[in-house]
């Protein structure tokens, strides 16, 4: 195998793309706007991006890569892709005759699970369970450094399972954009948390400012971050009950609330069929970059 892994995500408004090393030191990095609503366009701007960067480096790469959805198993075409323009497209096909190789493909929350299992905040752990808490919410599971993908390639994808015992502040349930109610996505994304805010306050205020308004007492904004760190917690639970992951991370931009690593555990707890609570539940150790890594060990 090649020793230079290119990894790449495909975000709906930036692609980028990692160069690793044998030894998984960064040798390259590169970002370009995402052409917009055009699938072919954005076929040929990865492969561009993949050829500029081997020669740039000098050498042939295995090519792994992020999406914001999942490859069907069934007919190879994309599907759950909030990058609409991919869905019911060949994508892994169009690359591997463009690039003349074997492209891999995964879910983005599955990169980010991946790297950090591999060599970020949970390198060791036989369990990894890496969330994303941002514009949606999706999840990934690493089970001794290999990506579970299951039966229909949406494992981890728990942010459209149901909240579990919704209270009467949850009432009524959110419609979702999959067509459902109540899912978790519609109660602890970023968007969602900006919505309960308003709904309870009349203020218009994005998540970074409610947590510093609650931090000087605000006590609205208090009752806010106090009813998404309840819904996260009974949310979570329903995760460490079924494959209790040594270690948890949060990724996406509500990962930068510290708060939540100080009062998940407390929120999860009584929900655990446990008499004890060992699960960790922590920061990327890589950050924003935990994603387009991940794609780049998509060939470890």
């Amino acid at each position: 195998m090649s020793k230079l892994r290119l990894g790449i995500d495909l975000g709906g408004s930036k692609i980028e793309i990692i160069g690793l090393g044998r030894d998984g030191r960064e040798v390259l990095r590169k970002r370009i706007p995402t052409p917009q609503g055009d699938y072919m366009a954005t076929v040929m701007a990865v492969a561009s991006l993949v050829e500029t960067s081997e020669v740039e480096l000098g050498e042939r790469g295995s090519v792994g890569i992020g999406i914001p959805g999942a490859e069907s198993l069934a007919s190879g075409l994309i599907k759950n892709a909030n990058s609409t323009c991919l869905i019911g497209k060949p994508l892994r096909r169009d690359l591997h005759a463009l690039l003349r190789r074997e492209v891999r493909l995964a879910n983005d929350a599955n990169c980010f699970a991946l790297s950090e299992a591999i060599d970020g905040a949970a390198q060791g752990a036989a369990i990894v369970f890496g969330i994303i808490l941002g514009t949606g919410v999706g999840g990934g599971l690493v089970v001794d450094g290999k990506v579970l993908s299951g039966a229909n390639a949406i494992a981890g994808e728990w942010g459209h399972n149901p909240l579990p015992l919704p209270e009467a502040s949850d009432l009524p349930l959110p419609p979702c954009y999959c067509g459902r109610s109540g899912c978790i996505e519609t109660y602890l994304s970023g968007p969602a948390l900006r919505r309960d805010h308003q709904q309870h306050s009349g203020q218009q205020l994005d998540p970074a400012e409610i947590d510093r308004h609650a931090a000087l007492g605000d006590a609205t904004c208090e009752a806010t971050l106090r009813r998404y760190e309840a819904r996260l917690g009974r949310a979570l639970a329903g995760i460490i009950n079924i494959v209790d992951p040594q270690i948890i991370v949060l990724g996406g931009g509500l990962s930068k609330l510290d708060r939540l690593y100080r009062n998940l555990p407390a929120c999860c707890g009584p929900h655990v069929f446990s008499d004890t609570f060992y699960n960790k539940i922590v920061p990327p150790a890589h950050g924003d970059s935990s994603g387009v890594r991940g794609a780049a060990w998509l060939w470890n």
